[in-house]
């Protein structure tokens, strides 16, 4: 029915905008993870006894919750992409303009 192709053509134009969304998300992340790090090895740095097994730097904590936030991120843009993906391989030119409207969107927001 033209009300449910009108439906489906907007629930994959949400979908592109939320995937452009989350790779967005993805790097800003990324450049969070990389401002957490220490900005350069200093000589007392390269020279100090490396921690015990168990302990870990504060810097090291972060940084593995950072790839972790990462990681979350890239499991929803790869689930994503792959659903908008297959929505364009059913062949249906309304379907493949609201993913390419909704890309365009996304990455303009």
């Amino acid at each position: 029915s033209p009300a449910g192709m009108v439906l489906s053509v907007l629930v994959i134009l949400l979908l592109s905008v939320l995937y452009e969304a989350v790779k967005m998300g993805k790097a800003v992340l990324l450049r969070r993870a990389l401002m957490a790090l220490p900005r350069s090895l200093s000589q007392e740095a390269l020279t100090e006894p490396q921690p015990q097994e168990g302990d870990s730097s504060p810097a090291q904590g972060r940084w593995f919750w950072f790839h972790v936030g990462q990681t979350l991120f890239h499991v929803v843009q790869v689930v994503l992409g792959y659903m908008v993906m297959l929505a364009v391989m059913s062949y249906n030119a309304w379907i493949f303009l609201g993913a390419i409207v909704g890309s365009t969107l996304g990455y303009f927001m």
